[in-house]
């Protein structure tokens, strides 16, 4: 005998969505949706309309329903919608051709020419370097005693590391964190500050993908960086353009620094505030429990609470329906992998933070031909950055009241704006040290 159906009046109220109090904790208003509304269209702070998926099944479907574009030209937008979705400022700067853009045969196409630069193997050989940064950036703070661990530590260690990667030289790199931090405030900086940002990288990426395209061997020297091998890289005798190139370079580097700053700073966060967790990660890292932790916790801290809140945006090119909703040809549609991962229908206690969870498919790099190219690069810095601050710093404490803990505003990433902490200064660090 099945039950009868609940009565509406006993449906709580729909949440409020995209409040600053959303952004400090919006799963329970996820977990609303899942059950109440689980594809469920809503109006945008920038204005724009678009459908949420909110459980696992329907989201892993859609991240892989080619139905979905990536390219913004599918969207029928209204005049007041315009240019407000994507990366703020990219259209401007011309750099829309890159692989969150476009779709096959396009993608296809471009993904494998990357993929022939970005290679697994050149991502475990930067793993010395992601270490040697790691311990350079605690050498900086550990002797004070207190620390922001967002500003003096998850923000610039990607950043080093994928211009380290890339090939930018060592005194262009400050020119780079500040271009990235203002694109990291999301409308938090001067107004326009984003665009005028992502038009100087533009323009610095050309500048430096035409020096190195002239200057570059014959032959790939060991350790070439990540440019040298995009211009390289060739399928069939084509080779990317140079503005393929610098999009494709704009977009690792964009992509690549803010899910990994969210990755460290929700992952030393979540540990933070879960000391039985960090007890088990530390017993593990000291050789006394599970030497498998800091796999499956690295897989379980992006589950919990991971970098990337939505997935970036699709565009329904003809109709469809996802989850019982019919969706209307050019509708944008969001993918919320925060609510997915969360969804009790596939992961057994969801809200409970398990570094030792084995059955951990989550999507928090996605699925698909969109899954995440950088994903095993932003995995090695995750996992260097968090092992060694356990390590080095094993008292290392909040220094603020979580309630007092701001999330930076912003659609598809999820990170804390500060992240303050003590911990019993380090005597034996080397001062400053240059990057």
């Amino acid at each position: 005998m099945t039950n009868p159906p609940r009565p509406q009046a006993d449906v709580p109220p729909a949440p409020e969505l995209f409040t600053w109090e959303f952004a400090t904790d919006p799963y329970p208003a996820y977990a609303w949706l899942r059950e109440h509304a689980p594809v469920h269209r809503t109006r945008l702070p920038s204005g724009v309309e678009a459908w949420l998926v909110t459980r696992y099944a329907d989201a892993k479907e859609a991240l892989a329903d080619q139905r979905l574009s990536k390219n913004p030209a599918h969207h029928d937008e209204p005049a007041h919608a315009k240019g407000k979705t994507g990366i703020p400022g990219e259209r401007k700067a011309e750099l829309m051709t890159h692989l969150l853009n476009i779709d096959p045969p396009d993608h296809t196409r471009l993904r494998r020419l990357v993929s022939k630069a970005f290679t697994p193997r050149r991502v475990a050989e930067f793993a010395p370097r992601v270490q040697e940064l790691t311990d350079q950036l605690l050498d900086r703070f550990t002797e004070r005693g207190e620390a922001d661990l967002i500003h003096d530590f998850a923000f610039p260690l990607p950043i080093y590391a994928i211009c380290d990667l890339l090939g930018v030289p060592r005194e262009d790199q400050d020119d780079f964190r500040d271009w990235a931090g203002m694109m990291i405030r999301h409308g938090g900086g001067p107004r326009g500050g984003v665009a005028r940002s992502v038009k100087k990288m533009r323009g610095y990426l050309l500048e430096l993908i035409h020096r190195k395209r002239a200057e570059l061997p014959a032959r790939p020297a060991p350790g070439e960086d990540l440019i040298s091998g995009l211009i390289r890289a060739s399928d069939h005798g084509e080779h990317l353009t140079e503005n393929e190139a610098a999009a494709m370079a704009f977009i690792l580097l964009f992509a690549g620094f803010e899910t990994t700053v969210n990755l460290i700073g929700n992952g030393a966060y979540a540990l933070l505030t879960h000391p039985e967790q960090r007890a088990r990660l530390q017993r593990s890292l000291a050789g006394d429990d599970d030497p498998t932790l800091l796999e499956t916790g690295i897989e379980e801290l992006l589950r919990y609470d991971g970098p990337v809140e939505l997935a970036t945006w699709r565009f329904a090119t003809e109709p469809l329906r996802i989850g019982g909703q019919d969706i209307a040809p050019g509708d944008p549609v969001l993918v919320v992998l925060a609510a997915a991962d969360r969804d009790p229908a596939r992961f057994a206690d969801p809200d409970v933070l398990d570094l030792s969870r084995r059955d951990n498919q989550h999507l928090g790099y996605g699925h698909g031909i969109h899954y995440c190219l950088g994903a095993p690069l932003a995995r090695l810095e995750g996992r260097t950055a968090l092992a060694t601050l356990l390590t080095r710093l094993p008292d290392l404490r909040l220094a603020a009241d979580p309630a007092e803990l701001r999330w930076r505003g912003g659609l598809i990433m999820r990170g804390l704006r500060t992240l303050p902490v003590e911990f019993a200064p380090e005597r034996s660090g080397t001062g400053q040290v240059r990057i």
